[in-house]
């Protein structure tokens, strides 16, 4: 089963930050390519970054970085995508298309509700195992934590709007 783990920090730059720290580190994580970094700005402009599109998984719209980056552009939706976000192409694809894809999650709402102005996030979808060593590398960062499991119909719906 799919896990979701975001990490929340105050300031918009705080969780780059953070992910250029991790990124450095050497051996590198196995994980790094399928983490997003999420900000919004002052003024509220939304901004995902995700290297996920950059590899060959990510062209698929099937790696675990693409259904992270899906599920952030269906939690920011049309308007948060509007508003500024820099987003890679699977999600802007499904946002673009107006694709409805609907996760009810009360943790995921969590998460959108906590992305106030002036903060950011590190953001993750995996098993659990890629979980743990992933918060073992991100938690002396400090930060405020939002996890939860992912139903298999969520994430089937995600795949199945990047692919389109």
């Amino acid at each position: 089963m799919a896990k979701f783990k975001a990490v929340t920090f105050k300031g918009k730059k705080t969780a780059m930050k953070a992910f250029h720290t991790l990124e450095d580190y050497s051996p590198e994580y196995y994980w790094i390519d399928d983490v997003a970094v999420v900000s919004r700005s002052k003024h509220g402009h939304m901004r995902v970054n995700s290297t996920w599109a950059q590899d060959e998984s990510g062209k698929a719209g099937l790696g675990w970085g693409a259904v992270a980056g899906g599920l952030i552009g269906a939690l920011a939706g049309p308007g948060g995508a509007l508003a500024g976000a820099a987003v890679g192409g699977g999600v802007m694809g499904i946002v673009g298309k107006g694709v409805d894809v609907a996760v009810d999650d009360p943790r995921l709402d969590d998460f959108a509700a906590a992305l106030d102005k002036d903060t950011s996030a590190l953001i993750m979808v995996a098993d659990e195992a890629e979980l743990a060593d992933f918060w073992t590398a991100v938690e002396p960062f400090g930060g405020e934590v939002i996890d939860t499991d992912l139903d298999e119909k969520d994430i089937k719906a995600l795949r199945e709007a990047l692919k389109s």
